[in-house]
């Protein structure tokens, strides 16, 4: 989730907690007839890839006159997942898309949650859901019953604003903690934690973060990749054997953005990076030597679609999945990844 993305939709869904409103979510799972994603090659010898609509999600909610899609994951049905940030009380939260049929589900709603990122955990198979404004951790069955409360409360003192979210081979969870995105860059206050997956306990593994927000692990789960949304730049997190403290880190990428600002990420089985963006329908594709290899852009006949904040592909498979958004309404894309999909390319 991006910062200027933040700026309005923590904004707006600080409103959401204190309304309850009678709105339904308006969806429409109508296909286009786009043509087939396409690919050209451009300067620097970086490839633009043209992604192409699969369907339209959601229509504008009435309070924020816009959609945000987010955490799109594929579960154990095969179904991919995805959250509404912006969706009212009431309205679906959690909804699956079937990509064959284009059919779409409402699975989970409730009152007070906005939450950013979705991610089934491989130990229990639950889905594992991040509330901003709530400063919680949720889960549900893939089928949104049997609502849990994982973790809640402050982190060293400090309430925490869980944005995007990462498991380990073991189910333990890394989670960004986007303190500071309504600030300065240069006020970073955000942090990345590390939540033990039996227990909920909370560690923190770094500070002074400006806005962090995608995190993905590496193909073999020895480093993380963790962007921050303020500083529009993409830290590389070396773990110690336990995966319990942070070995060594440095800045990996810089992201030249101008008004843009980097996103969420996900990973491919040869460990490319994938950097969704706010403020710009388009993703960004770099090797783990950050060699930019590729920008998928996401062409719309209208305004109104301005963000391609988050992205899955689907394990096994090069197939990849795009939440695009906007005062448009919420969509999914899908184009051809350079390398197939994984666990860390699969939602958080």
């Amino acid at each position: 989730m991006s910062a200027d993305t933040a700026v309005w939709r923590r904004r707006d869904v600080r409103v959401f907690g204190g309304l309850v409103l009678a709105t339904t979510l308006a969806g429409c799972t109508t296909a286009t007839t786009a043509p087939a994603a396409s690919s050209t090659t451009g300067p620097a010898g970086a490839t633009t890839i043209t992604a192409t609509e699969l369907l339209q999600v959601t229509s504008p909610h009435e309070l924020t006159g816009m959609t945000l899609l987010e955490g799109p994951t594929f579960g154990p049905d095969g179904d991919l997942y995805v959250v509404d940030v912006t969706a009212p009380p009431g309205g679906p939260k959690v909804l699956r898309i079937d990509t064959e049929s284009l059919d779409v589900t409402p699975v989970h709603t409730d009152s007070t949650s906005a939450y950013t990122s979705a991610q089934f955990s491989p130990v229990d198979d639950r889905l594992y859901l991040t509330d901003f404004i709530g400063g919680r951790i949720d889960s549900v069955t893939a089928d949104g019953g049997d609502l849990r409360q994982f973790f809640a409360g402050d982190v060293d003192g400090a309430p925490i604003h869980p944005d995007d979210v990462s498991f380990d081979e073991a189910g333990h969870l890394y989670v960004t903690d986007s303190a500071g995105y309504d600030r300065p860059y240069w006020e970073a206050s955000g942090r990345l934690i590390r939540l033990d997956g039996s227990t909920a306990e909370p560690s923190v593994l770094a500070d002074g973060l400006a806005a962090p927000n995608g995190v993905a692990f590496t193909p073999g789960f020895d480093g993380l990749w963790v962007t921050h949304n303020t500083g529009n730049q993409v830290d590389f997190v070396r773990l110690d054997e336990t995966r319990s403290r942070v070995a060594v880190a440095f800045p990996a990428l810089y992201i030249d953005g101008g008004t843009t600002q980097v996103d969420s990420a996900a990973v491919d089985a040869d460990g490319n990076l994938y950097l969704g963006l706010h403020g710009r329908a388009a993703v960004l594709v770099y090797s783990d030597t950050g060699e930019h290899l590729a920008t998928v852009e996401m062409p719309h006949d209208e305004d109104g679609v301005g963000s391609a904040t988050n992205l899955a592909i689907e394990p096994g498979t090069t197939d990849a999945y795009v939440t695009v958004s906007g005062e448009a309404g919420g969509y999914v894309y899908r184009f051809t990844a350079l390398g197939e999909g994984i666990r860390q390319s699969n939602g958080g």
